[in-house]
Formats: structure tokens, C-alpha cells, sequence
């Protein structure tokens, strides 16, 4: 594995060092074996990145260069710079919601400072021949921050009020809330709309793709 970079500018040395290579070109590298398809291991992209990288925050809830205050984010696009799929961010807190607020929310500090890093993502081209592209760092504007504020304000007042199950991925302009699990077994405890105890999914904060895409178009100016 990489050494954990020490500062920004190394950190975006490690992305321009990866860029242009095929992920099986990668996974030689690292000796790691290419998955035929993501179906069975939908993390592998990144667990593949993060090695390259440096990261080092593995599955624990914080930012992947924690001491870089910086978030890493593989984002599948098609050759157009079309993002192809929605951005998980973190897991949501269903129970002990009372003292959270935007500002000292995971998911605030998860997205305070984004590397983005494009993979090419189509499902014509087998995973070992997709390329890795140009990686960046990201700061939410005022406006894009006060999208996800008030997306995570509503959503958080759904939860609290017992109407979890009233969620669908379609509430949120550019945050969205969606089952988050391994599978349809895993339940957690949530409030119903009695303030009694239920059994619901877990769920996870997504990015949706028009928010992402903008940020996309933005960097690589595909307007």
C-alpha cells in the first residue's frame, strides 16, 4: 500500500500517478484480484483506489485522510462524462437523532472537502479494461451547501417524527435516503408514527446524479 500522503499536492501527485491506467493494471500493482463484475463486491473499485492512494480509514465513519480533513470518492462515468450511478456518502442515523444538526452531522463532515476520482463505469466494458481518470479536490459552494442542508433538515424531520417509511429516493433535490444493507435481513430499530419502536432497513445518505453531475461538468467544463 501507498504511504499515507502527507499534504494535498502529494495526495494529487498519488491521483495523477493512477490516471490513465486500467484497473487490472492497477490490481497488478497492487496484487489484487480482478472481480468478474461488481454484483458480489461493489466496493472493490474503491477499496482498490484507496490503496493506491494511501487511505486510511477502511470502513470506520470518518474521512478517508482524516488528517487531511479530505473524503475519497470513486464516481463511475460513461467516455461523455456522464455520472452513471448515485454517490454513497454514509449511513444515517435513525435513533439518537435529538442533539444532531447539519453543521455536526457525519455526512457534513464527510462532504466538507471531496477528492473525486472518475472511473470509467459502462457495463459494455468488462471491469479489468476500465480506465481511471483525472482525480479533484471539491469544496461545496454556499449554494450546493445549502441544497444538502435543507435536503438533510427535511429528511432528519421525517425520521424524527416516525415517517422513515414514508421515505422514497424520490424526496431530496440533491440528497437522497435509501436502504443501505447487505441484504434485506439486516433490520435496525427506528420510531414509528406513534412513537412506538419499529424494525426498518438501515439507510444511507446518496448523492443524486444531477448534483454530482454538476460538479463533474463543472471541473471538466462539459457544458
Amino acid at each position: 500500500m501507498k504511504a499515507t500522503p502527507t499534504s494535498e499536492s502529494q495526495l494529487l501527485e498519488y491521483c495523477e500517478a493512477i490516471a490513465g491506467y486500467s484497473l487490472s493494471e492497477l490490481a497488478e500493482i497492487a496484487n489484487i484480484p480482478v472481480p468478474r463484475d461488481l454484483r458480489k463486491n461493489k466496493g472493490w473499485v474503491g477499496q482498490l483506489i484507496e490503496w493506491h492512494l494511501g487511505a486510511t480509514a477502511g470502513s470506520k465513519p470518518e474521512q478517508d485522510f482524516k488528517h487531511l480533513g479530505i473524503e475519497l470518492k470513486t464516481i463511475p462515468i460513461d467516455r461523455q462524462g456522464k455520472v452513471l450511478e448515485t454517490t454513497f456518502v454514509c449511513s444515517t442515523p435513525i435513533l439518537h437523532t435529538t442533539h444532531l444538526t447539519w453543521h455536526n452531522s457525519n455526512i457534513r463532515n464527510k462532504l466538507s472537502k471531496v477528492l473525486w476520482l472518475p472511473v470509467q463505469g459502462e457495463r459494455q466494458i468488462s471491469l479489468a479494461e476500465r480506465i481511471v481518470g483525472n482525480g479533484f479536490l471539491w469544496t461545496a459552494s454556499p449554494i450546493q451547501e445549502q441544497l444538502m442542508q435543507q435536503d438533510w433538515d427535511e429528511l432528519m424531520e421525517k425520521i424524527a417524527l416516525g415517517k422513515i417509511e414514508q421515505i422514497s429516493a424520490r424526496d431530496g433535490q440533491v440528497l437522497q435516503l435509501r436502504p443501505k444493507a447487505a441484504n434485506g435481513q439486516s433490520l435496525t430499530d427506528a420510531y414509528g408514527d406513534q412513537g412506538q419502536l419499529i424494525k426498518v432497513r438501515p439507510r444511507g445518505f446518496y448523492l443524486k446524479k444531477s448534483f454530482t453531475q454538476g460538479i463533474i461538468n463543472q471541473q471538466f467544463n462539459l457544458y
